[in-house]
């Protein structure tokens, strides 16, 4: 594995994995501890993995968490998504600024967002897998969900979305999110 910075993110880094494949298939690390903490990252901070499986076109995001937010390593473990990462940390040179990346299974690359930014994806695929890697226990309390469609963010999302919550669909614009994530 190999730590990259992702340069439209202040702290956000892309893991990437080397694939060992042949005719059984592959073969991949997708967390080391040492790489983790090559790049100053406390490996053993992380509490709560979880996934997801969504169909192709489905829109999940722009989430983050209010109050001491919360980081992220988040992995496409099947399929192919497009990633979205914006930074929301008033004190960070990356402020207002997005990451757009495709994360698939073919890379089995590893992205990690710091606390403080919003994420969301789509999946690209007939199934996609994501996994997620949290610093904290999730409590839906502090949960802050952005608008997709935000004018603002202008993200390009490559589909139309197929499906979403119920909260996703009914999401606040960014500037009324902001207010709801400094409570």
């Amino acid at each position: 594995m190999r730590a990259t910075e992702v340069p439209e993110i202040d702290g956000a880094y892309l893991f990437a994995s080397t694939p060992h494949a042949d005719e059984r298939g592959f073969f991949c690390r997708t967390f080391d501890a040492e790489v983790i903490r090559s790049v100053g990252l406390d490996p053993y901070s992380f509490v709560q993995d979880s996934v997801s499986r969504s169909a192709r076109g489905v829109l999940r995001g722009l989430h983050l968490r209010s109050g001491a937010g919360e980081a992220k390593l988040v992995r496409c473990s099947y399929g192919r998504i497009f990633d979205v990462v914006v930074d929301l940390r008033p004190s960070s040179p990356t402020y207002l600024h997005r990451a757009l990346l495709e994360l698939s299974d073919e890379t089995q690359a590893t992205l990690y967002i710091p606390a403080g930014c919003a994420h969301g994806f789509q999946a690209l695929t007939s199934t996609a897998d994501t996994s997620y890697r949290i610093d904290r226990p999730h409590d839906p309390a502090e949960d802050v969900t952005i608008a997709f469609d935000d004018p603002d963010l202008a993200i390009p999302w490559p589909l139309p979305p197929t499906s979403m919550s119920r909260r996703d669909r009914e999401a606040p614009s960014l500037a009324e999110a902001l207010k709801q994530k400094e409570s």
